[in-house]
């Protein structure tokens, strides 16, 4: 079988921890392309936060920015998207929720999509297709 993918996901967590939570479990469906190589953490006010961020979004094959509600004032989300594209890492953005109007990192460029969260789209998106 292909090798998974080892994916960073980065999200609001004060607002959007449930989303998180949901990508998780759906990266332990036997037809998943993707593994969860690790996560968003809560920003410490020690500067070292960034430094450890930037090992884990370096180590990952792909970076998922979750967008909530809240993502354009989420400072940890920017600070994550800022260290992905300063790496050169591919990442896209996932619609967090159905029912509302979502918003991008401040940073995010005007060409990054906000893509539509389902189980087949994920697939396309985890392999490299936008």
């Amino acid at each position: 079988s292909k090798m998974k993918k080892k994916a960073y996901i980065c999200f609001d967590y004060d607002n959007d921890f449930e989303l998180k939570e949901c990508l998780v479990a759906q990266a332990k469906n036997p037809d998943s392309p993707f593994t969860i190589s690790d996560v968003s953490i809560k920003q410490e006010i020690q500067s070292n936060w960034k430094f450890y961020a930037r090992q884990k979004i370096r180590n990952a094959d792909i970076i998922i920015v979750l967008c909530g509600k809240h993502t354009n004032t989420a400072k940890g989300v920017a600070a994550e998207l800022s260290i992905t594209q300063e790496e050169r890492k591919p990442y896209f953005l996932l619609c967090g929720r159905r029912d509302e109007k979502v918003t991008k990192p401040i940073n995010a460029l005007n060409t990054d999509k906000i893509h539509k969260w389902t189980w087949d789209n994920l697939k396309i998106l985890i392999n490299g297709g936008r």
